[in-house]
């Protein structure tokens, strides 16, 4: 059965664990020079609506460390929904590649990918979360403060896509997260919400 990461709200604390465990396992091996091609032969396609330096520049590193080759496609290589539709994008991604990672305007376009493709899906960001980018922040945490999960995490700006990640692995993790935005520029409720029914909602 395949398994997608549209949220990281999807995932349970002992997944989150685990994958700290294999990730730091994972850099002490590549710092010692060691191989890790856990995805031998493993083809990942990376859609990108909108162009990112980080994103491109690690997935792509991450699957060859792991074995596997990247394939970059463009937002003129694609045209999500314009040239083909999303559906007809992933079913056939599904038959070539044995993964897809999108960073996308739209969240509902990761949603259409997952629920379309027969390979797993990860969002490298779209409108409304970016869980990646709070895995690997949550990560750095346990790395250098000893007391993880039990920190206490200020997030001061935009109720953005990260912020909305944030509250849900917070909530996940256990971790206390206090949030001060500027008026009209707060988290969007449902996240508080699904938070809450995750277990700690955030202050």
């Amino acid at each position: 059965m395949k398994r997608d990461l549209v949220s990281i709200g999807e995932l349970r604390r002992e997944e989150i664990l685990t994958i700290f465990s294999l990730t730091e396992e994972l850099k002490e091996k590549r710092r010692k020079g060691e191989m890790t091609h856990l995805l031998p032969g493993y083809i990942l396609a990376m859609i990108f609506e909108k162009p990112s330096l980080r994103t491109r520049v690690t997935f792509e590193t991450g699957i060859e460390d792991l074995g596997g080759h990247g394939i970059y496609l463009a937002p003129s290589d694609i045209q999500l929904g314009k040239r083909e539709s999303v559906a007809d994008v992933a079913r056939n991604l599904s038959r070539w590649v044995h993964l897809i990672m999108a960073r996308t305007f739209s969240h509902q376009t990761i949603i259409n990918l997952a629920q379309n493709a027969t390979v797993p899906v990860i969002n490298g960001l779209s409108d409304e979360e970016h869980p990646c980018q709070v895995l690997g922040d949550l990560l750095t945490m346990r790395e250098h403060h000893p007391g993880f999960p039990e920190v206490k995490i200020a997030w001061i700006g935009d109720g953005n896509n990260v912020c909305h990640s944030l509250i849900l692995g917070c909530s996940i993790m256990d971790c206390e997260l206090k949030i001060a935005t500027p008026p009209g520029y707060e988290p969007k409720e449902e996240y508080l919400m699904k938070a809450e029914g995750l277990g700690k909602r955030p202050l």
